[in-house]
């Protein structure tokens, strides 16, 4: 007879079960904008439910959730926003970061599918833009612009792009990212690489950036042969990790080739620890990617190494939770 040890208690189990509650009711505040009326100053439920056109009786418990999740102040009953509050979830402030709202809704959408994914062993939550009528695809890609933006901004702080030219924006959708960058170089020029149906939707958020004299759109396919020009800096994000080794090593390959001798490249995105332990954000999306794509994954920082050096590049080095969102940067040059 099987001997039962009291003192084991499901305390991790608990401890997973009410973990994602602070998620939702961040996802909850963000959808309802809670914080940008809160910039002016504290406000109580009633004053704030005002602002934002609700009931106050139902607003109240996410404003507490809220407190708990660490994004809002609560003293005697007078709601305010926690410093990182203001500087990333109020509308209109450089760094926003709201719109990110359907982004996340769909990266735990997805997840949510993860046993039946694996089970079938075909992703549940497979979204095919590629069929989609263009609205549509208008609207996916917008969901998609405020992360690229953002990245592209954060990249203009980290790294400096003041001694390069002609960038490389592969896979590029939205040319957030080339937009973020421009902002702070005036000198740069870049190139947004990504399949034809979306170049159209990359000049319409690159006209409305103001940035058409300097960002250009071109249709390519990277997987199959190298894209027209020469660069110095080359940026993939979001791109190697959806696509299945092979395919990686082509499209690194064929960028390779229009890279100029001496040239950088910057690979962010999902980077796992050899161990597959961490980083958290690597190892979370590692099972969005179960849910989303046929062949996509999380690549280790051995594989990432092995990729570029096959594709011909040196002096790999590994950035863990280099940005905001928990992401890395892999860099390398091409000798």
């Amino acid at each position: 007879m099987t001997k039962t040890n009291n003192s084991i208690s499901p305390t991790a189990i608990m401890r997973n079960a009410y973990a994602v509650y602070p998620s939702f009711a961040m996802l909850a505040g963000m959808q309802l904008d809670v914080f940008t009326p809160l910039t002016g100053g504290s406000m109580d439920v009633e004053s704030l439910a005002k602002a934002l056109h609700v009931q106050a009786d139902k607003l109240s418990p996410l404003l507490y959730a809220l407190v708990t999740a660490g994004l809002l102040i609560v003293e005697d009953g007078v709601f305010s926003n926690t410093d990182e509050a203001n500087r990333f979830l109020v509308r209109g402030r450089p760094e926003y970061m709201g719109g990110l709202a359907g982004f996340y809704n769909g990266l735990w959408q997805a997840t949510l599918k993860t046993s039946e994914s694996i089970r079938t062993g075909k992703p549940q939550a497979k979204f095919d833009w590629m069929s989609l009528p263009k609205d549509d695809l208008i609207k996916y890609f917008k969901g998609q612009y405020p992360g690229s933006l953002s990245a592209g901004r954060q990249l203009s702080g980290k790294i400096d792009f003041s001694r390069f030219k002609r960038l490389l924006d592969a896979g590029g959708g939205t040319g957030g990212l080339s937009i973020g960058i421009c902002e702070t170089y005036p000198d740069l020029e870049a190139t947004v690489v990504d399949l034809p149906a979306v170049v159209s939707i990359s000049e319409r958020f690159t006209s409305e950036a103001g940035m058409s004299n300097r960002i250009s759109a071109m249709a390519a396919d990277l997987i199959n042969r190298p894209p027209e020009g020469s660069y110095d800096v080359a940026i993939l994000r979001a791109l190697i990790q959806v696509l299945p080794s092979q395919y990686a090593q082509k499209a690194l390959k064929n960028i390779s080739q229009v890279m100029e001798p001496g040239s950088s490249i910057y690979i962010v995105g999902s980077v796992l620890n050899d161990t597959r332990l961490s980083p958290i954000a690597s190892v979370a999306f590692s099972l969005v990617f179960l849910n989303v794509y046929d062949d996509g994954k999380s690549y280790t920082e051995k594989e990432h190494r092995d990729l570029l050096l096959e594709a011909g590049f040196v002096d790999i080095s590994i950035e863990h939770n280099a940005m905001s969102d928990g992401l890395g940067i892999v860099s390398a040059r091409k000798p």
